[in-house]
């Protein structure tokens, strides 16, 4: 059974930092493309950042570009969001997500077939 179990999120004020962590087990996660996701309104989620099974090939959507960084540890079956400059508007629901290894990379949080319990962020201003 795919598991993901995130963890990092809190209270922060804006300019500070958190780092999101998601622990994941039931499959091959060497093998497996993984994302972060957030809800941006009640419908809908966007993909925020994803990495690929090698830890080499990433995304960032463009709000967060320069200001977080997505990173993987495979042998610890984890990845990670770092997330500096935190702004209000970055205040919602968090999810990490895995899709198995595609020739290229995933951004649409529709293309990740796993999703984890997801995290609260709050960027007070």
């Amino acid at each position: 059974e795919v598991q993901l179990q995130a963890s990092g999120g809190g209270l922060v004020q804006s300019g500070g930092s958190l780092r999101l962590a998601c622990e994941a087990s039931g499959f091959d996660f060497s093998n497996y493309d993984m994302s972060w996701l957030r809800q941006i309104n009640e419908k809908g989620v966007e993909c925020v950042s994803a990495i690929d099974s090698g830890g080499i090939s990433t995304y960032y959507a463009g709000s967060v570009k320069g200001r977080f960084t997505i990173s993987r540890d495979n042998h610890k079956n984890l990845v990670y969001l770092q997330m500096d400059n935190l702004k209000p508007e970055d205040t919602t629901v968090y999810y990490c997500a895995a899709v198995p290894h595609r020739t290229v990379l995933a951004t649409v949080a529709q293309e990740y077939d796993h999703w984890g319990q997801g995290t609260q962020v709050t960027v007070s201003s």
